[in-house]
């Protein structure tokens, strides 16, 4: 009897030796670096430490993303990964992701006739348009919200992560929201849901497609309203989709391909009833449908104005007072050659559009009254008034002896 239980105290013990060893061997392992971060804790210490502070670096090594790149000498084989890899083990987000605008964003960016032209800082250098539009670029760069090399879904998840892009002159959108009642009950209360964020709105249930009704240039078509809908043929004009005599350009093509515009009226209706959706979570349909509506009016007014605006320059191509530049296809205002029109009253033309009027529609429907009225409405007005005053002021200069 004795014996017996000496040879099971004697089995115990060995077990526990065994596990222990194992226990070892398998911390061992584990503390085994690979060259990757053998390396790169000396040359770039700060990415290492992100690396490792998330959970990516407890399942995957370098060379999942980055390639067979050894060292220095073999630089040339160095990868930098876009959606597509990610997509290897995040499929649905990658999936998601190529269908919505932001797997779009570098297109959209190309669909603007004088990308081309601007210094290679602002698009290749990443230090202007670039730097956010590389969202979209190569398939796309999900580390534009995770950002590397921690990869952390918490960070992507909280509204500050869109503040980079979304923020200045044309696409305030973090800042109208932070500042309405939705953002400043989130501010107040960040843990208890009790006021949507940006993700809440666009991203529902981690859905990486996001997609909005209006589009970024608050275009669609076509309009049943038919005063509208000529208003809107004069905008399309000044886009440069339409020619002077209304005939689709090349143009269209590319906005078409970049989505920044709603072209049917099924495709607007599908995104504006996904939005409805969310908004009835917290608010009666009624008072969804009333505060969407009155963001659609406003649209409906800004491109009052904006028509006015665009016809007005446009009778002093037709006057021959400006003449087009050697890049303009046409004698015709061009909205989108953005700041390098080349007349003050053009100047004042693509201001009213990429700022005022974006703030305008983009206010109204971020419930930020401040921005819609006063960084908005009230500019686009301002705006009008001095192309107006600088159009006959031209006129009469032209006259002059």
């Amino acid at each position: 009897m004795r014996s017996s239980v000496k040879r099971g105290v004697a089995a115990m013990a060995a077990a526990m030796a065994l596990a222990a060893m194992w226990a070892q061997w398998a911390v061992a392992q584990e503390k085994k670096e690979s060259d990757c971060i053998v390396c790169h804790r000396m040359v770039t210490p700060g990415v290492v430490k992100d690396w490792e502070a998330g959970k990516m670096s407890e399942s995957l090594d370098c060379d999942v993303c980055h390639g067979e790149h050894t060292g220095p000498d073999d630089i040339d084989k160095l990868k930098m990964p876009s959606a597509k890899d990610c997509g290897m083990c995040h499929s649905d987000q990658a999936e998601q992701f190529g269908e919505g605008k932001h797997a779009l964003a570098w297109a959209a960016m190309e669909a603007m006739p004088r990308t081309a032209h601007q210094p290679g800082p602002i698009i290749g250098g990443m230090k202007g348009c670039g730097g956010c539009h590389r969202m979209g670029k190569d398939g796309g760069k999900c580390d534009s919200c995770h950002t590397r090399h921690k990869f952390d879904p918490n960070e992507a998840r909280q509204p500050l992560a869109c503040n980079t892009c979304h923020m200045g002159f044309d696409h305030p959108q973090y800042e109208m929201w932070s500042t309405s009642k939705h953002g400043i009950i989130h501010q107040l209360e960040p843990t208890t849901g009790r006021a949507p964020t940006c993700q809440h709105c666009h991203m529902q249930k981690g859905n990486h497609r996001v997609m909005t009704s209006w589009g970024f240039l608050a275009v669609r078509l076509p309009e049943a309203d038919e005063g509208w809908m000529a208003d809107r043929a004069v905008i399309l004009k000044g886009l440069g989709v339409l020619d002077p005599q209304g005939n689709p350009t090349a143009r269209l093509d590319a906005v078409k391909a970049a989505k920044v515009a709603r072209l049917t009226a099924e495709e607007w209706q599908a995104e504006r009833d996904k939005m409805t959706d969310i908004c009835r979570q917290c608010h009666s349909t009624r008072h969804v449908n009333e505060h969407l509506g009155a963001g659609d009016q406003l649209i409906r007014e800004a491109d009052r104005l904006m028509a006015e605006a665009i016809g007005t320059v446009a009778k002093l191509y037709d006057e021959k007072i400006i003449e087009p530049q050697p890049y303009q296809p046409f004698a015709y205002p061009d909205i989108l050659n953005f700041y390098d029109a080349r007349t003050p009253v053009e100047q004042t033309l693509y201001e009213m559009f990429m700022e005022h009027r974006m703030r305008t529609f983009q206010g109204a429907f971020h419930m930020n009254p401040d921005y819609q009225h006063w960084y908005g409405w009230a500019p686009m007005n301002k705006d009008l008034a001095d192309i107006r005053a600088e159009a006959e002021q031209m006129r009469a200069d032209r006259k002059a002896p």
